[in-house]
């Protein structure tokens, strides 16, 4: 297991290579249940917050094209860095250590070879707490933001409206309660945005609610 302790400057990769050749499998095996790259169509972990300790808390991982693609446990970032299947772009003030291996706690990994992604988010399972990072945590009527929030269907249910991600939008519990089952055009209230399927990096904020700074550069980007 590793053990966090107050970092000291890393290993030349090569050095690390040379040192960790034989014995990285045995050391740093996967658990059961870590994430393979690439996104999910349900992503684990949301709202758990992030541990400072040697294998938890989270990595964001880049496609070979720097495009942001999932969030992982620190412990399968130094696998994927250990197999030569990544790369470290940030990383922590801290290091891991492991019998005979320092390696930098990875905070940004990039992955060395490119990973097709589908684009059919409209395809992904629509959760609250998608439609609320879509919509940045801000009433699509009012323009309240965080508190009570709930999501909307524009078109009502009931007047055939399709649960998906151009029908839904997040609403605050007033608006909701005043919109209630009409047409927008019945109560005068129509969305400040057009609801619309979200860019991938938006499942990046549902694993990771809080979003490290070394992280924001990377997501702004995408």
């Amino acid at each position: 297991m590793f053990s966090a302790r107050t970092r000291s400057p890393p290993e030349p990769p090569a050095r690390i290579r040379r040192t960790v050749a034989v014995s990285a499998h045995r050391i740093l095996r996967p658990e059961a249940g870590d994430p393979e790259p690439g996104p999910s169509l349900a992503l684990h972990g949301a709202g758990r917050p992030a541990q400072r300790s040697g294998s938890s808390g989270r990595v964001l991982v880049l496609n070979a094209s720097y495009e942001p693609i999932n969030v992982c446990t620190v412990r399968r970032a130094a696998v994927l860095i250990l197999k030569e299947r990544a790369e470290i772009l940030e990383q922590g003030d801290w290091a891991l250590h492991a019998e005979n291996l320092t390696l930098a706690r990875p905070v940004v990994i990039r992955l060395l070879s490119y990973v097709r992604i589908p684009r059919d988010a409209h395809r992904r399972k629509i959760t609250r707490r998608a439609v609320f990072a879509r919509d940045r945590w801000t009433c699509q009527y009012c323009g309240h933001e965080r508190g009570n929030l709930t999501v909307d269907h524009v078109i009502p249910r009931s007047k055939g409206g399709a649960s998906t991600w151009d029908n839904i939008v997040t609403c605050c519990a007033p608006c909701n309660r005043r919109k209630g089952d009409r047409l927008p055009r019945q109560a005068n209230m129509v969305p400040s945005s057009k609801p619309r399927a979200p860019s991938p990096s938006i499942f990046i904020h549902v694993a990771a609610p809080s979003i490290p700074a070394a992280w924001e550069q990377y997501l702004v980007a995408a």
